[in-house]
């Protein structure tokens, strides 16, 4: 008996072969299209941020000047309290070392009345004279020189006047005597000398009147 149920194959008929196609060429990517009222749009977002941006440069610039004149305002303001307090320190040292030379003129009256003492031990009187020395020395460090006087002629601005010497064989206002030393500390008076000038005889007695 033949089984009904079998499947039966029926032949296929031959394909018939197919031709290759021909590569497609990529497309390029087409640009989107802006719409007008979306072009007008961004222009006025460019427009309002070049608007800012140049705000924004101008308010940049300002802060910047007030920066710089505050910087040259503070500078200034520096260099003048430096000058304010140079100038103090100055101050005070000067008056520190006037009264120092007081104790140096003391010292110096009182060498001279020592050396007049023939019977002085010389190795004191060198100890003594190696003192005097070191006061100079500490003014000079100092910038404390002495104010030429003896020969020199009259200067207002330097020597202050205690009395006349009447002389025909001196010209007039040179300087004599010296009554008392004066200095100068970094070409500044730091204490006139006292001082004695010439002065012609014929002159006697008009400075005798004016007094």
């Amino acid at each position: 008996m033949v089984n009904n149920n079998q499947n039966i194959i029926e032949p296929q008929e031959p394909q018939e072969p197919q031709e290759p196609q021909e590569p497609q060429e990529p497309q390029e990517p087409q640009e989107p299209q802006i719409e007008v009222d979306d072009y007008e749009s961004l222009n006025k977002e460019l427009n309002k941020t070049k608007i800012e941006l140049e705000k924004t440069k101008e308010e940049s610039e300002i802060t910047l000047n007030k920066l710089k004149y505050l910087m040259a305002d503070f500078d200034n303001y520096r260099k003048q309290i430096e000058k304010q307090m140079n100038l103090t320190i100055e101050t005070n040292k000067a008056n520190i070392l006037a009264k120092f030379l007081n104790i140096l003129d003391d010292y110096e009256r009182a060498l001279d009345v020592i050396k007049k003492n023939e019977d002085i031990d010389p190795v004191l009187m060198d100890g003594l004279d190696g003192i005097i020395k070191n006061f100079y020395s500490v003014l000079l460090s100092e910038g404390v020189i002495k104010i030429e006087t003896i020969g020199t002629l009259f200067d207002p601005n330097k020597h202050h006047i205690v009395s006349f010497s009447y002389t025909d064989n001196k010209d007039e206002n040179i300087i004599t005597e010296e009554i008392r030393t004066g200095y100068m500390m970094n070409d500044k008076v730091l204490r006139p000398s006292l001082v004695i000038i010439s002065k012609k005889k014929y002159n006697q007695q008009e400075v005798g009147n004016s007094n």
